[in-house]
């Protein structure tokens, strides 16, 4: 089993799942990048999953689907109109030979899910690297019970965020947190990563824990204040 980045816009992640020759991708907002690297690794794409319903995450599935029609479509009830199985919290399912579980993950859009894959997550715009998604809802409270999910998950979870966002939200918490060297050497680190055009993904939710000033917030009001800070850095 291997997850592949598929580079989308000017910083989003197309998720390619790869067992042997058979595929599966996430949040697939242009079709064409997909369709490519479909063809140049010979595979045939068995399902697409679906976080939530932003055009740069949904863009492309109509047209991916007119070349490969025999694909399985998962997705929350907001992209109900782009799925052939709409799934929610708890459910759960099986492609490749892999189980699935869905989480419930609100905040950025009403009916965000992610989607658990062994120790795989797959998370849209839930949950960056060192950041979180912006509440578009206003529901800080939904956005903050979503990070204490992630939080209580196993610390070797493998995190695929939609887009690349490590470096911005790391200046962020650095600006915030001037003194935390756990935060300034993973600033330098990804730095070094992004100078090299490198992805600084996936992350771990052990890695999270250590930088992710979102994820430590104690309390509602000290999330709704940072998230606040940082829609305004």
């Amino acid at each position: 089993m291997t997850v592949h980045p598929i580079k989308a816009f000017s910083d989003n992640y197309i998720w390619c799942i790869q067992e042997g020759t058979e595929a599966i991708v996430v949040d697939p907002g242009k079709a064409s990048v997909v369709l490519d690297f479909l063809e140049e690794k010979q595979l045939r794409l068995t399902a697409i999953l679906l976080t939530h319903m932003h055009e740069d995450h949904t863009g492309g599935v109509r047209e991916i689907l007119a070349s490969h029609p025999e694909s399985l479509v998962y997705g929350p009830k907001e992209t109900e109109g782009l799925v052939n199985s709409v799934v929610k919290e708890e459910d759960s399912f099986n492609l490749l030979n892999q189980p699935f579980q869905v989480y419930e993950t609100g905040g950025h859009t009403h009916g965000h899910i992610s989607f658990l894959m062994g120790n795989h997550l797959f998370c849209g715009d839930a949950l960056f690297s060192a950041g979180c998604g912006r509440v578009f809802t206003g529901d800080y409270e939904a956005q903050y019970e979503t990070l204490q999910k992630f939080k209580h998950l196993d610390d070797d979870i493998n995190v695929y965020a939609g887009h690349e966002y490590t470096e911005t939200n790391l200046r962020f918490a650095y600006e915030m947190q001037p003194d935390n060297k756990k935060i300034s050497k993973s600033l330098e680190e990804v730095q070094e990563l992004r100078a090299k055009g490198q992805p600084t993904l996936p992350t771990t939710i052990s890695r999270e824990k250590e930088i992710n000033l979102f994820l430590q917030a104690e309390t509602l009001k000290d999330f709704i204040e940072l998230r606040n800070a940082r829609d305004d850095f």
